[in-house]
């Protein structure tokens, strides 16, 4: 089952997508809620019910997915964490001594999101906008320590993440926080893809971020170091993770900071991560006004 959340006059909305068709389902279920962390916290229960309910819709319910404008699928999650250096290749690529022990986490705010063909957004204080592709994790059944053992049990679902970040603001000092945190360069959809769908902790699918048409990572998801359970199992360590809350699982080698000579994205670039058995989130790059 594919989920998004798109602007709608009224507001946003939750829909289900079934190919080219677009069920809008404050129309198909008005009972259901209209937010996808509400939706998501009335377990499989309230996912069945969205099935049913779309499955049966007339017409006046439905409009084709490529007319709407999709929002950031969680847009207001309670928490957004990213994991750095989950990729061998792209651990040693940042620095060979730093291949790490334990998972890396750090914060982002949901006032980075941007949609599914939204522009990332290159800041005026800064030329040096980087691409990150990566699988993003989003929570159905909350909770805390949260055995590895049944850690997928709490996941809904799978999306894309395009994490920019701004490299010089980044390496300012030890913590990376202000660069991964710019406005308009967390790009995140374009769609919820239940975990049917998927291998279990989306293993052994293929994930690539291309700009301009031209392949820059690759990587298969299965050399994650530490698998999703066992990110879902150490931050709930920490944390009571809660439905909707977003893990984005860290990014593969090839960034552009990397690369020799840099590679940084420029206005009129086109950024797109594609995941085997997904799809593609795809982004411009704009200038800030």
């Amino acid at each position: 089952m594919r989920l998004v959340t798109f602007l709608h006059a009224s507001g946003p909305r939750l829909g289900l997508r079934l190919g080219d068709v677009l069920i809008d389902l404050s129309l198909a279920a008005p009972e259901l809620p209209r937010a996808m962390k509400s939706l998501l916290a009335l377990g499989d229960a309230g996912l069945a019910n969205a099935r049913e309910a779309a499955l049966a819709a007339g017409p006046e319910a439905q409009c084709r997915f490529s007319s709407v404008r999709l929002l950031p699928l969680v847009p207001n999650p309670d928490k957004i964490l990213c994991v750095g250096l989950n990729y061998v290749d792209h651990a040693i690529e940042i620095d060979p001594r730093m291949l790490p022990e334990h998972p890396v986490f750090f914060g982002r705010y949901a006032s980075t999101l941007i949609a599914h063909d939204q522009p990332l957004v290159r800041p005026v204080v800064s030329d040096k906008l980087d691409y990150e592709g990566e699988v993003a994790v989003v929570i159905g059944i909350g909770g805390r320590n949260i055995p590895c053992a049944s850690a997928l049990a709490h996941v809904a679902g799978f999306a894309l993440f395009n994490e920019g970040t701004i490299r010089d603001y980044q390496f300012r000092g030890s913590q990376w926080f202000l660069g991964k945190n710019f406005d308009g360069t967390g790009a995140f959809g374009p769609e919820l893809c239940t975990v049917d769908e998927l291998p279990p902790g989306a293993k052994g699918l293929r994930l690539t971020t291309a700009v301009n048409g031209e392949v820059v990572q690759e990587a298969c998801t299965s050399d994650m170091l530490f698998g999703i359970d066992a990110l879902i199992a150490t931050a709930s360590e920490a944390m009571t993770l809660v439905p909707g809350d977003v893990i984005v699982t860290g990014t593969p080698s090839g960034v552009g900071f990397a690369r020799l000579p840099p590679r940084f994205l420029r206005p009129g670039d086109v950024v797109e991560v594609e995941l085997e058995g997904y799809g593609v989130l795809r982004n411009p790059v704009v200038d800030a006004a």
